[in-house]
């Protein structure tokens, strides 16, 4: 299936978008988040990130808080930080949410709302959980949304009965559903490429 490409004009990336990071925390070097589908995930975020600063485009970074202490994620725990090459900069906003969906308790909605923000690129983790839950929403909401696939990532799945899908298995049946009805697919390229034209 061919993904439609944030080149055209109609399409440009002007300033009522944003770059939305979910969750990417160093929560997810834990073994519990191995076997990625995309291990090299962080890294195309980071080129993004340094493409939005470039433009001079809002950023957007959300930290979840977990309160469960055997969560990866634990407000407390080790998992908190973003990870290095994620790291924030000094006046990048930040937002903490406690639930899967970074809209639910958080300010995050009126804070869009507030600048005129109608475009979200989504990037981090996972695509079937945090990010599949933000990214209905935000269309719900009335939002724009593009989801570069190289900035994500999913790990493997188990269920109730023991059956095991694998990780690509899980990250293409995310990425169709999404692509259905929620959001556009696209590449980290495309987007840069869109910034620098």
């Amino acid at each position: 299936m061919e993904q439609p490409k944030l080149t055209s004009t109609e399409n440009a990336l002007y300033h009522d978008t944003a770059l939305i990071v979910l969750d990417v925390q160093k929560a997810m070097d834990n073994p519990c988040w191995n076997a990625k589908n995309n291990p090299g995930y962080a890294d195309v975020i980071a080129k993004l990130l340094a493409a939005f600063r470039a433009a001079k485009l809002p950023i957007i970074h959300i930290r979840h808080e977990e309160a469960n202490p055997a969560s990866s994620f634990y407000v407390n725990g080790p998992g908190q930080p973003f990870k290095d090459e994620v790291t924030p900069l000094d006046g990048e906003t930040i937002i903490a949410k406690q639930q899967n969906c970074a809209f639910v308790g958080t300010p995050l909605e009126q804070y869009l709302r507030d600048r005129g923000i109608k475009r979200l690129i989504f990037t981090g983790v996972v695509i079937h959980n945090s990010m599949d839950v933000t990214i209905r929403m935000a269309h719900c909401l009335g939002f724009e949304n593009w989801l570069p696939l190289d900035a994500t990532t999913a790990i493997d799945v188990t269920d109730a009965n023991g059956k095991r899908f694998d990780a690509q298995t899980v990250f293409d049946l995310y990425a169709a559903v999404l692509a259905s009805e929620y959001c556009s697919l696209t590449q980290s390229t495309d987007v840069i490429a869109n910034l620098s034209a």
